[in-house]
Parts: C-alpha cells; sequence; structure tokens
C-alpha cells in the first residue's frame, strides 16, 4: 500500500492541476486567431474603410443571424477568458498575501466584466 504524504507536499500523481486552464488557454488562442483571420480577410475585401465600411464588417448577416456581430461576440469573450486565465495565474504566482491577491483578482474580474458589458453594448447597438 502506497504512503500518503499529509501536509505540505501533496500527491499530484493523476490530479491534473491546470491542464482545464491550459486547454482553455489554447482553444480561445485558436479562437481568436481564426477571427482575426476573417477579420483581415473582410477588411480587404472591403473596397472603402469608412464608417459604412466597418458598420457592414460587423452587421454582416447570413439566413437572418448577425454572423458579424456573434463572430465579434465569441472573440472578445475569449479574449476576456483568455486574458482571465493568465492574470489569475499571474497573481496566483506572484503575489504571496492572500489578501492582496483575492483584491487584484476581485478587480480583475470587475475590469473584465465591465470590457465585456461595454463591449456589447457598443457592438449590439449598431
Amino acid at each position: 500500500m502506497a504512503q500518503e504524504r499529509i501536509g505540505t507536499q501533496r500527491l499530484v500523481v493523476g490530479a491534473h492541476y491546470g491542464t482545464l486552464d491550459f486547454i482553455a488557454q489554447r482553444v480561445t488562442a485558436v479562437i481568436m486567431a481564426v477571427y482575426t483571420l476573417v477579420l483581415l480577410g473582410g477588411i480587404l475585401f472591403t473596397p472603402e474603410l469608412d464608417f459604412e465600411g466597418w458598420r457592414n464588417l460587423f452587421t454582416f448577416t447570413c439566413l437572418s443571424l448577425p454572423v458579424g456581430q456573434l463572430l465579434a461576440t465569441l472573440a472578445f469573450l475569449s479574449l476576456a477568458w483568455h486574458a482571465w486565465i493568465g492574470v489569475r495565474d499571474i497573481w496566483m504566482d506572484y503575489v504571496r498575501l492572500a489578501g492582496l491577491r483575492l483584491f487584484l483578482q476581485v478587480l480583475t474580474i470587475l475590469w473584465l466584466v465591465g470590457a465585456v458589458i461595454y463591449f456589447a453594448k457598443i457592438l449590439w447597438s449598431l
């Protein structure tokens, strides 16, 4: 029978600490890269990049679905989730005081939620 470690050392075999965050960051990075390519393609094939041209990029519809707005929203939500994982890991790795770390994490969450709300207000009011 294997002896279990109790205290400051823990048995990490099979626990997969951080695997979900690793996969989430890779998936969100792929979503943002694909959206960047789609956006660059749209910019290249837009005859004029004035206000109406930009608006048409984001209000493109297909089968009565606002495809441009949905893709932009998916990309921005991916950006927010990607940023949360990265900044949260920075706070967990470098801020040793638990109270300060919690405070910084709450500020980060508030900032990201505010950014998502502001983004949605701007994009979906076109």
